[in-house]
């Protein structure tokens, strides 16, 4: 198929490269436009932008899709269809309709549940024992089109959004391959009404580290937020980004060390960290980040 391609972030490209590996025409990519980023605040190419321009394809980084001239250009390309994962612009009814196929969505979640901006890290975070990836017939209204093609997955018991954001993204990449494939024969299912949640962005305030809670709520938020923004906690007077952690058995004073491997107190049981990261320094396993830093049993942690 002649296909436009419309993404930005790192969960879009395996899909990309599937889409090419294929034997697919990419007519052309759309991406977000360049952002600042590191040390020296330059200008960025986004992950998708800068693997289509090694693949040797036509970037577009238009900042809106609402003008008359965005519009013709996008209808100009005379596409089949095109794919839209994770690209961060609203699609106007003018370019939904321009595809002679429509815009096929690929969506990390079982729809209609977490619908919206954040649903791997959503997922996580309230317990969800699976999730999965759905193609969606977009229209006009936040993740609410027809469903054509669904496939779950189980979420492991310590596994964070990054790990899980891999696995979907694969997952999405094999499943629009296979709906172009069989985009004739497949029945769009109308989601049901019943079940719909959404999933907000993710916002820094939420990534304080509560010890009141119980263990299972505490290794959630944990392993919901990393790598990013990082759930945190006080240690002493250093701000401390937990990255991994599981559930173990335990009890004592919310936010106290029971021992010297950081295991830590919760309103009712204990998580063990299994990464950690200083400020300033990488991410690193619990055993090499408590060589640089004691945590020590009677430690409290906490506070802002």
């Amino acid at each position: 198929m002649r296909v436009v391609f419309m993404g930005t972030p790192e969960f879009s490209v395996p899909v990309l490269e599937a889409l090419v590996a294929a034997g697919h025409e990419i007519a052309a990519v759309y991406s977000q436009p360049p952002r600042p980023a590191g040390r020296g605040k330059k200008d960025r190419p986004s992950p998708v932008q800068a693997r289509a321009e090694a693949l040797g394809l036509e970037v577009r980084h238009p900042v809106s899709l609402k003008g008359a001239e965005e519009q013709a250009e996008f209808a100009a390309l005379e596409a089949d269809v095109a794919v839209v994962v994770a690209y961060g612009l609203i699609l106007p009814q003018a370019i939904l309709d321009a595809p002679a196929r429509g815009c096929l969505n690929i969506h990390a979640s079982l729809l209609p549940r977490w619908r919206g901006a954040a649903p791997i890290h959503r997922a996580i975070l309230s317990g969800d024992p699976e999730t999965g990836v759905c193609i969606m017939q977009m229209e006009a209204g936040l993740d609410t089109g027809p469903v054509l093609l669904r496939e779950a997955l189980k979420i492991g018991a310590e596994e964070t959004t990054g790990a899980l954001h891999d696995r979907l993204s694969e997952m999405g990449a094999r499943l629009i391959v296979t709906a172009l494939e069989r985009l004739d024969m497949l029945e769009p299912a109308v989601q049901p009404e019943a079940g719909v949640t959404y999933a907000q962005k993710i916002d820094k305030a939420e990534a304080v580290l509560d010890w009141s809670l119980p263990a299972e709520e505490v290794s959630r938020k944990v392993r919901g937020l990393a790598p990013f923004p990082g759930a945190w906690t006080m240690v002493g007077d250093q701000r401390i980004k937990l990255l991994g952690a599981r559930v173990v058995p335990g009890e004592g004073a919310p936010g106290e060390a029971l021992d010297d491997g950081f295991v830590i107190a919760c309103g009712s049981g204990a998580v063990q960290v299994t990464r950690a990261q200083r400020a300033g320094k990488g991410a690193q396993d619990v055993e090499t980040f408590l060589r640089g830093m004691k945590v020590p049993a009677g430690t409290v942690l906490g506070g802002t």
